[in-house]
């Protein structure tokens, strides 16, 4: 099975499903959202959105490809790009981190690790760009797929909760531990496999 992630882009945009183009959820705030939903205008402020980021700060997402299928994807952003995280109960998100805004994955392909290594490829692309942290707001009563993310599966992935409540918490992932956990697991395999490897060699004749 091969996967790439791939840096959304507005020429990969039409990858991600249709009704997650045409949601401004995060992008826009609440009165701006219900009047682009109202006119019927959705997608092309989210296009907009997204060619703004892109411009002013990089990619602001990714998209997950398996044998070359689009099958989910995430996007994240620093809060000054996200009006809706404000109107959160548990906001601000903290000025050193980025905030994870959503993802979905496509049913048939969850239960996979995809959603770990969506995770884990965020987590490097925002330590390169000098970030100590990811937040995102987690859907505690969370029921079927929607824009807030379940806390639950924020918690499985390694976020921890910085602000509790009851509908929505904050979690926090500090990239530092995800990162480091990722390569202390790949270091370990590799002298695991050496010693097995080396194994023989040491055994008299």
């Amino acid at each position: 099975m091969g996967r790439r992630l791939v840096p959304l882009t507005l020429d990969n945009l039409p990858d991600i499903p249709k009704r997650c183009r045409a949601c401004v959820f995060w992008e826009l705030d609440p009165v701006s959202g219900e009047a682009a939903v109202r006119t019927g205008r959705p997608e092309v402020e989210k296009e907009a959105w997204i060619s703004a980021v892109l411009l002013e700060w990089g990619s602001c997402g990714r998209v997950v490809y398996v044998d070359e299928v689009p099958v989910g994807f995430v996007l994240y952003a620093p809060p000054a790009y996200v009006p809706r995280s404000t109107a959160f109960p548990t906001s601000p998100v903290a000025a050193d981190a980025v905030q994870l805004m959503t993802a979905w994955l496509m049913p048939g392909y969850q239960g996979q690790g995809l959603g770990r290594v969506m995770v884990q490829t965020v987590a490097k692309d925002l330590m390169r760009r000098g970030f100590k942290a990811v937040e995102a707001f987690g859907d505690a009563t969370w029921k079927e797929p929607a824009c807030v993310l379940p806390a639950d599966h924020l918690l499985a992935v390694g976020f921890k909760t910085v602000r509790p409540h009851p509908r929505y918490p904050r979690l926090r992932l500090e990239l530092r531990t995800t990162i480091s956990w990722k390569e202390d697991v790949e270091l370990a395999l590799d002298r695991l496999l050496g010693a097995v490897q080396k194994e023989p060699a040491l055994r008299p004749l």
